[in-house]
């Protein structure tokens, strides 16, 4: 997803410039300075997008929040104490943080929400297939979903995978995630009654997609005041 963002800002998306690139593994950015420390950067962005490992988002909020700099977090896969450093940013920094940042995503979520709200009883079931490198399972993307789903659904609980005696009951909502080749990310919604199944299905083509939604929200939070923001926050705004 370096990479992707790269190639989009130099081909100057949105009116976007490279200022300068963090990255331990040393990405390949002559195009500017790279740096493996927070406290070598020199340049003072307008934002900055991660990418990165969720293993790296305390070193990153706090050189944020020290520099008042806007952040897009696009990493995923944020244990509980991540979690609450995101919220305590967000008090003192404008920070965009989605599970994904396509669009497409946040549409289907809203699908997803009118399908379950419209068929009550119905069985609900998410399935997520990414690509064999991909480290976190199920995505974020698929908890999103199902995290959503459940604000129709107060009862709801998540099973995560199934195997052995595993009966379906009332409120369950499976998750399944497959790593398989070089699939690049797709999730499918399946809720299913006696009598009839609604399929909805988002199905990213290339990850230059999440570049281009990362590169929009960073258009969206700069200039905006503290607080934590999403995909459905810029869908409401526009």
């Amino acid at each position: 997803m370096g990479v992707e963002l790269k190639k989009m800002v130099l081909d100057g998306y949105r009116g976007s410039t490279l200022c300068a690139g963090y990255d331990i593994a040393s990405l390949d950015l002559p195009e500017c300075p790279t740096y493996t420390s927070w406290t070598d950067v020199k340049e003072t962005p307008d934002c900055i997008i991660d990418f990165s490992h969720h293993a790296g988002t305390k070193a990153l909020l706090e050189y944020a929040c020290e520099k008042n700099i806007p952040v897009v977090l696009c990493t995923t896969g944020h244990d509980d104490a991540e979690k609450a450093l995101i919220v305590e940013a967000a008090k003192k920094i404008p920070l965009f943080h989605s599970a994904n940042m396509s669009l497409g995503v946040a549409l289907l979520c809203e699908l997803a929400k009118i399908t379950a709200k419209t068929f009550p009883d119905a069985d609900i079931e998410i399935i997520e297939k990414h690509h064999n490198r991909k480290l976190d399972a199920p995505s974020g993307t698929a908890l999103l979903l199902a995290r959503e789903i459940q604000k129709i659904r107060k009862s709801a609980f998540f099973t995560f995978g199934r195997q052995g005696q595993a009966k379906r009951v009332k409120d369950e909502i499976g998750v399944h995630a497959i790593r398989m080749g070089n699939i690049v990310g797709e999730h499918e919604v399946i809720v299913g009654t006696d009598t009839q199944t609604i399929t909805l299905k988002h199905e990213a083509h290339s990850r230059s997609l999440f570049a281009e939604g990362a590169i929009v929200a960073a258009d969206f939070i700069i200039g905006k005041s503290a607080g934590l923001y999403d995909m459905n926050s810029m869908v409401a705004a526009d």
